[in-house]
């Protein structure tokens, strides 16, 4: 049986390897779906031996299948956002607990006590619709950090302002998490210059804006909210755990998550460090789905783990939680 300890106490890249094997073989066992697919490979429990020989399960099988390692009940479904007709992705969440877990540890990792912070939320486009992890997570956070004004905004723009400018004048440390576009609509309403105010775009244009490239939007937002960085989140829908960049768009991975880059010609194979891919995630935290995951997201790798991600395969159709496309 594998622990949460087991996974969210990760140190070392050895421990990783060891846990991530074993996950795999559960896995392997546990969820048909995936198991089938390793079997089409020709993989299986006797000729997996590294990360590397690790099949990876194409996102798409979230959208036709029920991607389970679990017979537990379903306690949580988090659907994908798409447009109308367009068949969005499911992930059948057994324990959401693991979720819990994961984005709160992942959280500290990288920002610290969730109540050094007062959370504000402009994702109109993520409230309108059921079934967002994004959701349930900064809804999560907001009440974690035990602040008055922490909240999510819709379409209240002028109240945001307000808010914003009052909080920053008072010295309180705050994070904005925001959609791409409403942050757009938000700074053409109101320039700000913020001090004390974190801004994290969680990607994503949802047919309101046409998509740009990131070292323009970057360069917008930090215009408009006066700040020197831009803050982003990597996450989606089939997935329970977030990397984050804390500016010029270069990811990082908690410790029970990590990145790999496949070639575009050959999805079993890997491309050396700085060399574009297919964007592969190991994310220990889906131990009750699949934590090998093939994304529709090309990205780059560098030395130290940190990843960038430059946007999405042609042929894939744009998804709600897609970073940039270019």
């Amino acid at each position: 049986m594998i622990s949460q300890e087991d996974i969210f106490q990760i140190s070392s890249k050895k421990e990783f390897e060891k846990i991530t094997l074993k996950v795999f073989r559960h896995q392997y066992d546990t969820n048909l779906v995936y198991q089938q697919f390793c079997n089409f490979l020709k993989k299986d429990k006797t000729n997996v031996k590294s990360l590397t020989e690790i099949p990876f399960l194409p996102i798409q099988f979230f959208k036709s299948h029920s991607v389970l390692s679990s017979s537990e009940a379903i306690q949580q479904t988090f659907t994908s956002s798409g447009t109308t007709g367009m068949q969005t992705s499911k992930h059948l969440v057994t324990d959401v607990s693991w979720y819990e877990m994961s984005y709160r540890l992942g959280f500290s990792e990288f920002y610290g006590n969730i109540e050094d912070y007062c959370v504000l939320a402009l994702l109109p486009s993520y409230l309108e619709r059921e079934g967002s992890s994004l959701i349930y997570m900064v809804e999560d956070l907001i009440q974690s950090s035990n602040h008055s004004a922490s909240g999510f905004y819709l379409n209240n723009y002028d109240e945001l302002i307000s808010k914003l400018i009052e909080l920053d004048n008072l010295g309180q440390n705050v994070i904005l998490i925001g959609v791409t576009y409403a942050l757009l609509d938000l700074i053409e309403k109101q320039k700000f210059q913020l001090k004390n105010t974190i801004i994290m775009e969680t990607g994503g244009m949802k047919g309101k804006r046409k998509e740009m490239i990131r070292e323009e939007l970057h360069s917008i937002l930090c215009n408009g909210f006066g700040v020197s960085k831009i803050h982003s989140e990597y996450g989606m829908t089939e997935l329970l755990s977030q990397a984050y960049s804390l500016g010029d768009g270069i990811f990082e991975c908690p410790p029970w998550m990590q990145i790999l880059i496949r070639d575009t010609e050959d999805a079993l194979t890997y491309v050396s460090e700085g060399k574009t891919g297919g964007i592969n995630v190991i994310d220990l935290a889906n131990i009750n789905s699949c934590s090998f995951i093939a994304t529709q997201d090309l990205g780059k790798k560098y030395p130290n783990h940190s990843f960038e991600v430059l946007g999405r395969f042609d042929n894939s159709d744009i998804r709600g939680c897609n970073l940039m496309v270019i």
